[in-house]
């Protein structure tokens, strides 16, 4: 298969059926999907079932028990589950346009990831968006979702940005820095494996980016495609943010910088000293 699609959830099977369909709309359909699932009920799990066979590989739920955010340890086994030497990471909660797969295909580059980002809708878009929106492609359209009472943005323009043949500039002349967003992001299965995947002390707050800040330190480059590659953010509340954790993650990701960090040991492969 072409790559891997390794898609975050947690007890959200009213949005992660949205994602799926999304998928199921791609103009590249030879890939696999791999669920990170950090301790969903039975729900997630039954919704999964649901959706087997309609995909060209069949749906990987890598899951654990439900022990508090725990992403970065769910996404490691959904790295060691993955079948594919190219990985795509996307949230449950982002429903990719119908190119979305072969636009990171098509700009991947050995010695890069790619960085994207996201599109976020408001609740009620959010909760009304419908199968036909996603796979027809309307939800993806500025006009229609501002008739649909969503408010007009500067940065709406980054969903037409392909269509009228500007994204490479766009992506070129933005001010914002590339980085590993674990809701858009893609790189090569041995790029991520050589620095240990992402670091399983971190909890909500970057605990994707400190991952990206390791593979610039083995030399690869952040390739910036976030008016290239687009998926819709689907709103929903945060019971887990907490300002400790937060700060015990940015004295991570500020060691991870300052040191130069390549490796971490509390990462796919445990060392005898990250061991609890």
């Amino acid at each position: 298969m072409l790559c891997s699609v390794i898609l975050s959830t947690y007890n959200s099977p009213e949005w992660l059926e949205k994602v799926l369909w999304g998928y199921l709309a791609q103009d590249e359909a030879d890939f696999e999907i791999v669920i990170a699932d950090d301790g969903s009920h039975s729900e997630t799990r039954d919704l999964i079932a649901s959706y087997q066979g309609q995909f060209a590989h069949p749906l990987v739920h890598a899951w654990h028990p439900d022990n508090g955010f725990q992403k970065t340890i769910i996404l490691n086994k959904a790295i060691l589950e993955s079948r594919s030497d190219y990985l795509i990471f996307s949230d449950g909660d982002c429903v990719a346009r119908r190119d979305f797969v072969s636009t990171h295909l098509g700009l991947r580059e050995k010695g890069c990831f790619l960085s994207g980002g996201y599109h976020k809708l408001p609740l009620k878009l959010s909760r009304d968006l419908t199968r036909d929106d996603i796979q027809s492609g309307r939800a993806f359209r500025p006009a229609w979702m501002w008739n649909q009472g969503k408010k007009r943005s500067f940065k709406d323009l980054r969903l037409a940005a392909k269509n009228a043949g500007l994204a490479p500039l766009f992506n070129a002349v933005t001010t914002t820095r590339p980085s590993w967003n674990g809701h858009n992001a893609s790189g090569w299965k041995s790029d991520i494996v050589a620095v240990n995947g992402f670091d399983e002390r971190m909890v909500y707050g970057a605990e994707d980016r400190e991952m990206g800040d390791r593979l610039r330190n083995i030399g690869i480059r952040a390739k910036q495609i976030r008016y290239s590659a687009i998926c819709v953010h689907l709103d929903h509340a945060r019971s887990y943010v907490e300002d400790e954790g937060i700060a015990e993650n940015k004295k991570i990701w500020d060691e991870t910088r300052q040191r130069k960090t390549t490796y971490t040991t509390f990462g796919i492969v445990k060392s005898s000293a990250s061991e609890p």
